[in-house]
């Protein structure tokens, strides 16, 4: 027995044949949709990496920002995004910054790492320094 109802594994399905089309078009293999409270898809994306040459091309952070852009805080906070694999983190972040109500994914990362090694995450190449300069830094973040 499914964890999800009729209608939520039909919106999971679409989000799989989504990634499907991703992959077909030479990119990553994930899509998503968002639906609203009463059923309506409100928008669908796929995964453009590597067709937009853009690394945040994913298909949640595109979501997100269009919810964050187009919705109101009580319908975004109403709405389900269904996606083909858990978000990354990145995503995630702007999933919870833009107010959605909830995510529905279908491959979590520890299975996708599983079906597909090679998008295990590496060690973080970028050396970073900080925090540096709070006086001045403080300001513009205290004058908000």
């Amino acid at each position: 027995m499914s964890m999800l109802n009729s209608d939520e594994e039909r919106h999971l399905r679409r989000a799989i044949a989504l990634a499907a089309t991703a992959a077909g078009a030479g990119d990553g293999p994930f899509g998503s949709l968002l639906v609203a409270g009463d059923g309506r898809v409100l928008a669908e994306e796929v995964n453009t990496e590597r067709t937009d040459r853009d690394v945040s091309a994913h298909p949640e952070l595109k979501l997100a920002r269009w919810a964050a852009r187009e919705l109101d805080a009580d319908t975004a906070a109403g709405t389900t995004m269904y996606t083909s694999c858990q978000p990354c983190p990145m995503c995630a972040f702007a999933i919870d910054r833009s107010g959605l109500g909830r995510v529905v994914y279908a491959l979590s990362a520890d299975q996708l790492v599983t079906l597909r090694p090679s998008v295990a995450p590496a060690p973080p190449r970028v050396t970073y320094l900080g925090p540096a300069l709070l006086d001045e830094a403080r300001v513009p973040v205290e004058e908000d």
